[in-house]
């Protein structure tokens, strides 16, 4: 068995991410090297990888390591072994999200949230992903939700499951829509999902609390856009560097009039949370 994994600086991570889903739909594995940078892995026989030039033509332009080696025949144990239970905490609630063929906590006073980690972008261990779900729990449930860019829909199962209601989720990629839906099966919480192209089609969907773990060009169409009904009262974006979040919450604050209530971060990273003005129209 051959283990292909391709080595990315984390600014262009989910860009390639993103790309190389199209050549590997089996999914992908994903790790932080000590360096920083971020390696994807793909595992199968000779003749079933993606071709070099394929990969490197996915990269859109990135600086990217290939690196090829030979696995034992038991890699899908190993590939399991690699997704563990994530355990976020905040404001007193702790939520734990796993992968199916890990056991439940019972006994702990926690969220339990199931997630299986196949081609959809998502499993709560992306640093991101942590920070949106730790502002994500210190906020009180008041109305609907929708996730904008839902991968595996982690994140607008994860509110369904602290109360928010009803719960939308949207993706360009079909197979994105279809994880999420079988994801919030399994955690018999209700999330409707749906597809949708945050850059070519036109506003985006909005609600009380918008969850947008997105690449920065896509927060800012967002912003630019704008939103196809009433402005979000709580928004929490993330999937940004921390030297990008001042302007993502600039861009806003000056578009719609969200202001920066928090700021978490996780080594390069960080999320925000927004939210309007009482005395703004």
């Amino acid at each position: 068995m051959i283990r292909l994994a391709v080595r990315v600086a984390a600014a262009d991570a989910e860009l390639v991410l993103a790309e190389l889903l199209e050549l590997a739909p089996s999914g992908i594995e994903e790790r932080e090297l000590p360096d920083g940078r971020i390696e994807y892995a793909v595992y199968g026989a000779p003749g079933e990888l993606p071709a070099l030039p394929e990969i490197e033509v996915a990269a859109g332009g990135a600086i990217v390591e290939i690196v090829t080696s030979v696995v034992d025949d038991d890699w899908d144990q190993q590939w399991k072994a690699f997704h563990r239970p994530v355990l976020i905490e905040n404001a007193g609630r702790a939520l734990r999200v796993r992968p199916p063929w890990e056991a439940a906590d019972d006994g702990a006073e926690q969220i339990d949230l199931v997630v299986d980690p196949g081609q959809a972008f998502g499993t709560g261990a992306h640093a991101t992903t942590r920070l949106c779900l730790e502002l994500l729990l210190a906020l009180e449930p008041s109305g609907a939700c929708v996730d904008l860019g839902c991968g595996s829909g982690v994140l607008g199962i994860a509110a369904a499951k602290l109360g928010w209601a009803p719960v939308m989720a949207v993706d360009h990629e079909a197979e994105s829509v279809d994880a999420t839906i079988a994801n919030a099966a399994a955690n018999r919480v209700g999330v409707d999902a749906a597809r949708f192209d945050l850059r070519r089609g036109g506003p985006a969907p909005t609600a009380p609390l918008v969850l947008a773990n997105l690449l920065l060009p896509l927060l800012l169409d967002v912003a630019k856009v704008g939103f196809d009904g009433p402005r979000p009262q709580l928004m929490i974006a993330s999937g940004l560097l921390s030297e990008q979040a001042e302007q993502v919450a600039e861009a806003f604050g000056s578009a719609h009039g969200l202001r920066e209530l928090d700021r978490r971060s996780r080594g390069e990273w960080s999320a925000l949370l927004l939210a309007a003005s009482p005395s703004d129209p």
